[in-house]
């Protein structure tokens, strides 16, 4: 169970955090802190200094001021924090910064999980659309709304230029009669009224074209959630600064698994190391018309290498008589031709910034004593050769190991 202080309970995110809490398994939340009383199912403290109570982690959705009365605080309790208050000073980020080291804590501008997928998309779509393109955000928020861009905005920002080769400088709206728009700006556009919760849209535009990503939210209820799932989150972790980025990769770490049978191992050893071979291999094979799929090479030992190498088993003629062949031309190298395997391809979307998934694979496969015979790896994607006869295991252990 993880016990949850609910910094700022009495305003209105301490009311969606007080009811949200109620339906999010294994939290309890076990008192909060705000100067001000409220009607709350739980004890309610002027300050983190005068709550006696023990907890694991505290939610401070009040306002960049408080973080100085409680960080010493925090620190001296080894309390874990999520902090969802925006418009920090360059001081007090170094602050967050310094507290990092000794305390696990979550920091984002923005709590939506569809917020920070989001970014992800902007990312992507920066990386594609390259250079030639224009980008302006405009986000919108209720009249209360105290610092201006938004902390989203800027995170959002941020994840255009993450994908850029040239960084863009920000450029807070435009005003005066010299304002034409520069090649290197991203404007920044804040907008204040009534009672929005949260709106934020990103534009690229390009020669005859526009590209935008839109996000709304409807209810504070979004913050709580992903605020609240990240006291859980934050709770296990080792001392550093998180994101929400980092918990929502842990959990999409593994979404897929894929198992394309009907494949053929084929592997040759005790090849003289002489990359003109290795070209006339596999230009034999193409000439052939066989479609190669996963290709592993070993480092060259005594001078030889090992290549091995996945196939179709519609192509298993075909490529027999190549390899056959190109044994007869170099009397050293051993064929070896394995049929029943089957490529198994492990994805995921949190596997390009999470390390240790390939590892916890390969030990869920050893412990149930599956051999792997070929490993290929991309940014979201790993593929093993294994036996087709070893598939329904390994898909069985894989998707406990990753709770898919």
């Amino acid at each position: 169970m993880t016990r949850v202080i609910i910094h700022g309970c009495s305003g209105r995110m301490g009311a969606a955090l007080t009811e949200t809490a109620k339906q999010i398994p294994g939290l309890e939340v076990v008192a909060g802190v705000d100067v001000h009383e409220s009607d709350r199912p739980y004890p309610i403290f002027p300050s983190l200094a005068a709550c006696p109570l023990e907890a694991d982690v505290m939610i401070d959705f009040s306002s960049p001021e408080s973080l100085a009365s409680y960080a010493a605080i925090a620190k001296e309790r080894g309390l874990g924090l999520v902090i969802a208050t925006t418009g920090y000073s360059s001081e007090e980020i170094a602050l967050v910064d310094e507290l990092a080291l000794s305390l696990p804590i979550l920091r984002s501008g923005n709590m939506s999980l569809g917020i920070n997928l989001v970014q992800q998309l902007v990312r992507e779509a920066s990386k594609v659309l390259g250079e030639q393109y224009d980008v302006e955000i405009v986000e919108k928020h209720h009249n209360q709304k105290k610092d201006a861009p938004s902390g989203t905005a800027l995170m959002l920002a941020d994840s255009v230029n993450e994908g850029r080769v040239e960084h863009l400088e920000y450029v807070w709206g435009r005003h005066g009669n010299d304002a034409q728009r520069t090649r290197g700006e991203l404007g920044i556009h804040a907008i204040r009224g009534g009672t929005v919760v949260g709106e934020h849209e990103i534009f690229f535009f390009g020669k005859d074209e526009i590209l935008s990503i839109d996000h709304r939210i409807n209810s504070r209820q979004v913050f709580a959630t992903g605020a609240l799932y990240g006291a859980r989150y934050i709770a296990n972790r080792k001392n550093g600064l998180y994101s929400m980025a980092d918990m929502i990769t842990e959990r999409s770490a593994v979404t897929t698994l894929l198992a394309q049978r009907e494949q053929v191992l084929i592997s040759l050893e005790h090849i003289p190391r002489d990359m003109n071979l290795v070209t006339e291999l596999y230009g034999a094979l193409a000439h052939s018309d066989v479609f190669i799929d996963m290709i592993s090479h070993t480092g060259a030992t005594g001078g030889y290498i090992a290549i091995a190498f996945t196939i179709n088993d519609r192509d298993i003629d075909k490529a027999t008589e190549v390899v056959r062949a190109f044994q007869r031309a170099h009397s050293e190298v051993s064929v070896s031709i394995s049929e029943g395997i089957t490529k198994l391809s492990v994805e995921g979307p949190g596997m390009e910034f999470q390390s240790g998934i390939a590892y916890r694979v390969f030990s869920t496969m050893a412990k149930a004593n599956i051999p792997i015979f070929a490993v290929t790896t991309s940014e979201s994607k790993i593929d093993y050769a294994i036996y087709s006869n070893d598939v329904s295991q390994a898909i069985a252990i894989i998707k406990e190991e990753f709770a898919i």
